[in-house]
């Protein structure tokens, strides 16, 4: 498997407009909104993930290019969403304007909407090519399957909404975690998952690198709220402290900074144990999980 985490982002970078059905020019605007947010930049860790997972079991990156655009698309999507008024109501996403400053919040709305949608036109598509071989076409339904359920009203929704109803309130931990396992921890435990049983592993792998795609969702969501104290507006290419301003409820809201550290450098380490097992063969996966806590300091 490839070592270098932007030979895997630019694949994906490649892929994402190719993917995208044609849009009539009536709806110009629409397609513009979409392609607006789509291409504005980002890490791409969702599709990496998919795709580094995928040959880390043994396939080929090349099969799994549609499932990683399509959890791309989704990422995408639920960012659209969140940034609007009636949510987090964001001017800045990634260095611009979001997307309903642009296009304002109606055809921001469509656009998310769009993006959603063509997730899974784009995953069904590529289940239509391989009716004719039952093992390839199973993996591909059970990869669509996770990734719709991670996104959905078991996963990134059901989060979305437990944050909504826990802001300007106490939270527990218990709850807390709740959230951050979904609303952020799913759609990334999916991206392994999928990309895992496309590329065919066993048993063991997939319950390994579970635990390994579990840590490294709740360590995202946690060093994302310590950014947002410590990191600066270039870094991250959003407005930050906005967490205590809208009084969201984060690690840090809940259990302080020093506490959001520690824990971030716990679930680092729970991280690069569940790999253990491939040490000579996951470096991709240990250094990210390292090198993404290191982004704190």
């Amino acid at each position: 498997m490839r070592e270098n985490y932007e030979e895997y982002k630019g694949l994906v970078n490649d892929c994402l407009i190719g993917y995208m059905p044609y849009v009539d020019s009536k709806s110009r605007m629409l397609a513009d909104a979409m392609d607006y947010s789509l291409m504005a930049g980002g890490k791409r860790l969702r599709p990496v993930l998919l795709l580094a997972s995928c040959e880390f079991a043994g396939g080929r990156s090349e099969e799994a290019l549609p499932y990683a655009c399509a959890i791309e698309y989704i990422h995408t999507y639920s960012l659209v969403h969140d940034d609007l008024p009636a949510m987090d109501d964001d001017e800045l996403r990634r260095g611009k304007p979001t997307n309903h400053m642009v296009y304002g919040a109606g055809m921001a709305t469509l656009a998310g909407d769009g993006l959603l949608n063509t997730a899974y036109e784009v995953m069904i598509k590529d289940l239509l090519l391989h009716l004719d071989d039952s093992t390839k076409l199973n993996r591909r339904i059970n990869a669509m399957c996770t990734i719709a359920k991670a996104a959905g009203i078991r996963g990134m929704v059901a989060g979305q909404a437990a944050d909504i109803e826990n802001e300007r309130t106490e939270c527990s931990n218990e709850m807390l975690e709740y959230i951050h396992l979904n609303k952020t921890g799913a759609l990334i435990e999916a991206s392994v998952t999928a990309g895992l049983i496309i590329g065919g592993a066993d048993e063991d792998m997939m319950r390994n690198m579970g635990q390994y795609a579990e840590c490294l969702g709740l360590a995202f969501q946690i060093a994302d709220d310590i950014l947002d104290v410590r990191g600066s507006k270039d870094l991250l290419g959003k407005n930050t402290g906005s967490d205590a301003t809208k009084q969201k409820t984060t690690y840090i809201s809940v259990n302080g900074l020093e506490a959001a550290e520690a824990k971030l450098s716990e679930l680092t380490a729970q991280a690069v144990k569940a790999i253990a097992p491939y040490y000579d063969n996951a470096k991709f996966f240990r250094d990210l999980v390292i090198r993404h806590e290191g982004r704190t300091h």
